[in-house]
């Protein structure tokens, strides 16, 4: 286990702006509004236990399917590009369901740890030490607890302007790393 400051910060960065908790705070305070109580403590730690078990067996289920781990970067650096596409015009182009409790299922899955955060994980296995992704899973879960519990302030002070402006900000930073992960990923695929 070799701890790695860089990786940890580009590991740190990768899953904040693929969680995008900033992002998704009109979400939360829509959630609040519709059931009085949000339980941030019981989804920030099943988003825990989601994201570090599928950081350890992801690998294996794709195995079991018979694809590899470049492969699946790959495939993850599309669903960055999207995620990117629709934070920078704010656009929607991946439909979600509206959720209708504020319980384990609309936060911690599908947004903490949804879809884009799996690809990210698998995608930073292949080049980054596990012990750094787990550092940079519980940092970006601290910051997510952060937010849930002080949305309704948050949006106070950045109001829909600020709100809208670190979206597009992250949306940049995304697609930065959607074209990283597709050029550093897609040569192994022709190896």
């Amino acid at each position: 286990m070799v701890f790695d400051l860089k990786e940890i910060l580009t590991a740190t960065m990768i899953l904040f702006a693929i969680i995008d908790i900033s992002g998704s705070i009109p979400i939360v305070i829509s959630l609040r509004q519709k059931v009085g109580h949000i339980q941030s403590e019981k989804a920030v730690i099943v988003s825990a236990i989601i994201m570090i078990a599928f950081l350890f067996i992801g690998e294996r289920i794709l195995n079991l399917i018979g694809v590899d781990i470049n492969s699946f970067a790959v495939a993850g650096s599309f669903i960055l590009l999207f995620m990117a596409l629709e934070m920078i015009m704010g656009i929607q182009l991946m439909k979600d369901e509206t959720p209708q409790t504020a319980s384990i299922v609309p936060l911690a899955f599908p947004l903490i740890a949804g879809p884009g955060a799996m690809a990210s994980l698998l995608a930073l296995r292949a080049e980054y030490q596990v012990m750094n992704i787990i550092i940079a899973i519980i940092l970006n879960l601290i910051l997510v607890y952060v937010v849930l519990k002080t949305s309704g302030k948050i949006e106070r002070i950045l109001g829909n302007q600020g709100i809208n402006v670190i979206r597009k900000i992250f949306g940049v930073v995304l697609l930065a790393i959607a074209v990283k992960l597709f050029a550093s990923n897609i040569q192994s695929l022709f190896n």
